[in-house]
């Protein structure tokens, strides 16, 4: 298959890329800087030019496609509601090309989104509409282009993870650096589920492969990590203290990760292996942070 990705040049998409191009496939690559073409050429891909703001070239990359993986997201987390809603936009632009077609349209949520009962993990069959976290937009422009008569699945994303970038824990890193403590809220019992990269981009090309109509899958391989055990192993990277916080210093410490923090969101991935066949074997959450360079 000709595969369009967007977001094959950043964390994630560099790991689906080569993937998918050993797996027998060709990749169309959005990319807008002259870095992300070489990059993109050096691993095998086409080169397609566009960007989340260009509606028109994500039209264009998924029309010369026969499926379309979507994974370029705005990480800029302050303006959380705004790059939500950039991300509606782009997955109807890309499902006005796929109308009409089994072509596969595979979006990105997170895990969050399947968080039915507090304590008790996310799993693939659950989705609130009126859930408070925006990043359910997502989700809710699959479903309207699903309803127009695209084939959309979803995979949903936990903390993606090697040695060098773990999805919110990077910023945690961060904030740990400059405030010079390594925090967590609470007790920091709250639970973040896991994946290390190579597992999540093996999913993705499982999902758009398997082509299931309304499917949602979790990239899960841990359910659910502590908060305090990844703020020990960062401290212990970093050569700072651990504290607690209570939710009040917590908004004062973390800026906008604050809610993040604090959230408890555990998740299941049982269906997605039922379903798939998928059997993550990449390292853990902990042994990736313990690996990686603080210096």
């Amino acid at each position: 298959m000709r595969i369009f990705v967007t977001g094959a040049t950043g964390f994630i998409g560099s790991a689906v890329v080569p993937e998918l191009i050993n797996a027998g496939h060709q990749v169309i690559g959005l990319t807008r800087s002259d870095a992300g073409a070489q990059s993109l050429i050096a691993a095998g891909a086409e080169v397609h030019r566009g960007n989340l703001e260009d509606p028109e070239s994500l039209r264009e990359g998924a029309a010369k496609s026969d499926g379309v993986i979507h994974l370029a997201f705005d990480h800029d987390f302050s303006n959380f509601v705004a790059i939500c809603e950039k991300d509606r936009r782009a997955i109807e632009a890309l499902g006005d090309a796929l109308v009409g077609s089994d072509r596969p349209l595979v979006i990105t949520s997170g895990t969050g989104m399947g968080n039915a009962v507090p304590g008790q993990p996310a799993t693939e069959d659950h989705f609130d509409p009126n859930h408070p976290n925006p990043r359910k937009s997502s989700e809710l422009a699959g479903a309207s282009v699903a309803a127009r008569g695209v084939n959309v699945s979803v995979v949903r994303l936990p903390q993606v993870h090697d040695t060098i970038k773990q999805g919110l824990i990077t910023y945690a890193v961060a904030v740990a650096r400059e405030k010079g403590v390594s925090a967590y809220v609470g007790d920091g019992r709250n639970r973040w589920p896991a994946a290390h990269v190579l597992d999540t981009a093996r999913l993705y090309r499982l999902a758009l492969e398997k082509r299931q109509a309304g499917a949602r899958y979790h990239a899960v391989a841990e359910e659910g990590v502590p908060v305090r055990d990844i703020a020990e192993v960062v401290g212990r990277g970093l050569k700072v203290p651990v504290v607690g916080l209570s939710p009040d210093e917590a908004a004062a410490h973390f800026g906008w990760l604050a809610p993040f923090a604090a959230w408890d969101m555990p998740a299941s991935s049982a269906q997605t292996k039922k379903q798939l066949g998928w059997d993550p074997t990449g390292p853990g959450l902990i042994a990736d942070l313990e690996r990686m360079r603080y210096a």
